[in-house]
This record gives C-alpha cells, structure tokens and sequence, in this order.
C-alpha cells in the first residue's frame, strides 16, 4: 500500500463519528483545552475515541460465540512536571467534557483558563487505510471460514482430537485535540485469525498455535490461502512435538530462528529502553546512551511506519506522528522509546511511542513494531558454525525484571543443533539470561529478516496494546538452556 497525507475526509470521518452525534463543534474542545491549560501546565490534550470490536469463537466442532462491542469516550490529561491530572468519560457531550477538565485540573492546580485555536495535522502520513473490516465481511462467511478451518484439520490428520479458532476485527476512530494547537485523527483498521490445534498419539496429547493479522481487512487476512497457512502451521507444529525428545540443560549456544523469536528482544531488551523506566532510572539501561550494549553487528529500530502492521501507527494516542526510533546501532544505545512528558522531563523529543489501551487509560511509552536488522550471515552459514546446541523456532510464555533485565522464555518449538545440522525436536526447552548481557554473546546475525505474522500484543502497567516483533537467525554464544532431559 502506498503511504498517503491525511485528507479532509479522514477529519471528516472522525468529526462525524465522534462529534455530530453529541452537536460537539472543534470550537468546544478549543474550550475544553483552555479549561485544562495554565501558567503552570507543561501540556494538555484532549482524546476522543470510538471502537466497534468483534470476536467469534469455534471449538467442540462449533461456532458457539460471537460477540460485539461498541466503544466511545473521552480521556483528559492536563500535565505539568511529574503531576498528572487525568479523567475520562463515556459521554461525549460538551457538559460531560466540562466535568472531566475540571476533574483533571484540580490535580494540577493553579493559572487561569486559556484560549486556544486548534489546527489540522497536515504532514501526518497514513500507514494503513480506511477499511472498516467489520462490514466487509457477512457474518456467515466469518462462521463459514472458522467451521471449514475446523473441517479442513480434522479432515488432515486422524490424530487430530480438538480444534479451536477465532476471528475478531476492530475498527476505531480516535480524534486528538492538544495544547500546542494540533488537531490529529486516525482511522485504525485491526484483524486476527488464530488457530490452536490439539493431537493424541499413543496417550500422548500436544497443543499447538498459529495466526495472523495486520491493519488491514479480512478479506487480505484470508487471501491466497492465508486462512488454510495459518491453521496447517499449527497442526505441523502440534504433530512436530509428539515426537520431541526432553530438552538438555546447561549452557549452550543457541540460535534464534527469524521472525517471532523477537518477541525475546521485545521482552527483554525493548520494555527496557521504553523512557518511564529510564526517567526513574528503574531500568538495566538507564543512562548507557552511547555506551556499547551489543556486539557490532546489532541494529535495533522500533518502527511505527511499516505498513499494515499490526503495531503500526499514523500517529500515536498523543498525536505525535509515528517514526522508526534506532536504539541500539552497531552494538551502541543510541536511544529510548518517549512519550510527551516524559520526553520533556528528560529533555528530549516525542518518538510517537506514546500509548494508550482505550480513551479510559493514561499513555505511556510503548513499543510499536520491534525488530533487529538484518545481518550478513544466511542462515545456513550460521547453524554450520554450531557443532552442537538448540535452534528455538518458536515461544510461548516468558517473564522480565526490567529493573535488571532478566528473563525466563519457555520454547513452544525448538530442535538439536548437531554438527551444524538441525536435527531432533524437543520439549521443555526455557532460555535464560538478561537483557544486558544477552546481545553481547550475539556472534552471527543472518540476513533473513522477517516479521512476526501479526500477533502481538503487549502488556504494561494493566494497559495491553497491538504489537510487532522481529529479527533475522540469530546466533547467541552462550545461554543457559533449562531443560527437562535427566
């Protein structure tokens, strides 16, 4: 898709969405604006928001859920230094908008009303389009894929005993009046099809998952035989582990297959570059801009811009415009991940990282789509380099201390590494490190970047917002393997 400048008829769109059906004029949120603004405030923003969200489950060989939801709201911030005046509302009329300011300013005392004249964002660049994914498709033709998924891998493989698949969509609307005169909208587009599917051989049971997604439409999910990729990568990863072997323990030198495995570097690198953390100096990170964190052939970029993805962004719950932010650049930290007030306490610029769960929610600094840039190595050259260790495909659960960067990831798919060849599956297999120390034992990094295929979604402070991972193969010296092989 080619990227685009906002038109009229975005502004437009939002205005109709979210101001007509209450009589709100622009005029009012300049009101609004002035009632949160002061000598004594740094900034002050207005955020509107409507959503339509669907979901639709089958399992037990039936659809038995579809679900609908509508969502609209105000959330007011007035911000000055550290003191933080929020309030949110679920009325979008001008009284209701009255109430909140009031209720956000009395955090942050002090000044007169102010007046303000907003002014339409015209530089911002649209990364998706303006797709309402839930009216594109009837609701018997989602109930149809999800029932024929369920046909299609049971048909596949006699050992298959459960199947279970869900669609949702969601289209959203926010509209972002702020202090410094700007008046940003954006209309969000957002899909995902997930698949898990359950085996049996010989008493021995295994449960695998796959899916996709982007900001796009169903019709691009389930295109050219997406639908039946996703659920025929969940049944061949579920078959590969009924006959993995228990994984070895120890250290080891492991090597991380392109795409998904980034959401290790996601966990356990990115949430500590994020700038709260840093501000409170909470994190392995703080202060270490332009110290060497990572061997040289590592480039980190979190990048809002890509088109289509699922984390991406025009602009973020702010109205900043979204960008690619470098952090770690041939091994050096070249920077964190900022909203606007944390920017403006530690000095620097909004990146347009700055991100909310729902109009109900405060933004805070959150990561986009995350990811490594390729190396020079193919991935060939670097699994021939390892005489033995373990390849890990795929993750499941993990858990992060930012406050040192030490993790836990348990491997939901991983295999031997012997004399350079991928050989045995394994089960059990759980990588563990911290984030400081890990991209210092990085060797090799492949030149076969992918992306995740559009599943992420990340949690931070009880607020859970899209995501993007990725990274091309990646060779790590030395890790310690916890096992299940005695």
């Amino acid at each position: 898709m080619t990227k685009s400048l906002t038109t009229d008829s975005e502004l437009g769109h939002a205005r109709a969405r979210l101001l007509d059906p209450t009589g709100l004029e622009f005029h009012h949120l300049e009101s609004i604006i002035g009632m949160l603004s002061g000598p004594t405030v740094d900034f002050s923003d207005v955020f509107l928001e409507s959503t339509r969200s669907e979901s639709w489950l089958m399992e037990n060989n039936i659809v038995k859920e579809g679900a609908h939801q509508i969502l609209h709201g105000s959330g007011l911030r007035t911000v000055a230094g550290l003191q933080t005046g929020f309030a949110y509302s679920d009325d979008l009329t001008f009284d209701a908008l009255k109430n909140a300011a009031q209720a956000a300013r009395t955090i942050v005392a002090g000044g007169q009303t102010r007046e303000y004249k907003l002014k339409t964002r015209t530089d911002k660049v649209s990364y998706y389009e303006n797709i309402d994914p839930i009216e594109q498709m009837s609701a018997q033709t989602k109930v149809d894929l999800l029932n024929s998924i369920n046909s299609r891998l049971r048909g596949a493989d006699k050992r298959v005993i459960e199947v279970k698949a869900s669609l949702s969509g969601q289209y959203t609307t926010v509209l972002i009046a702020a202090s410094d005169g700007s008046l940003a909208s954006d209309i969000r587009p957002l899909v995902r099809l997930n698949v898990t599917v359950i085996v049996e051989e010989k008493g021995r049971k295994e449960t695998a998952s796959f899916g996709g997604g982007g900001r796009h439409s169903y019709k691009k999910l389930i295109s050219e035989g997406n639908a039946e990729k996703i659920a025929d990568e969940a049944l061949r990863q579920a078959i590969t582990n009924l006959s993995a072997e228990d994984a070895p323990a120890g250290e080891m030198t492991v090597v991380l297959a392109p795409g998904w495995p980034g959401i290790l570097l996601h966990e356990a690198i990115g949430h500590g570059l994020e700038g709260d953390f840093n501000r409170k100096k909470t994190s392995a990170f703080s202060g270490r801009i332009g110290e060497k964190i990572a061997h040289e052939s590592c480039t980190v970029v979190d990048d809002g811009t890509l088109n289509e993805r699922r984390g991406s962004l025009s602009v973020d719950d702010e109205g900043t415009s979204s960008s690619c932010t470098t952090l770690i650049e041939n091994g050096y930290l070249r920077g964190y991940l900022h909203d606007r007030q944390n920017a403006g306490l530690m000095g620097s610029s909004p990146t347009g990282n700055g991100r909310r769960q729902s109009y109900a929610h405060r933004p805070m600094p959150r990561m986009t789509n995350t990811y490594m840039r390729p190396g020079a190595h193919p991935p060939e050259e670097i699994l021939k380099s390892v005489k033995k260790g373990l390849y890990a495909v795929s993750f499941g659960g993990g858990q992060v201390d930012i406050t040192n960067g030490k993790f836990v990831f348990s491997a939901s798919e991983a295999y031997l590494i012997e004399n350079g060849k991928i050989t045995n599956p394994v089960k059990g297999a759980t990588l563990i490190g911290d984030g400081p120390d890990v991209l210092t034992k990085v060797s090799m990094v492949g030149n076969d970047l992918e992306l995740d295929s559009g599943v992420g979604t990340c949690g931070k402070n009880g607020q859970s917002v899209p995501v993007g991972v990725g990274q091309p193969t990646l060779k790590i010296n030395s890790l310690t393997v916890g096992g299940t092989k005695t």
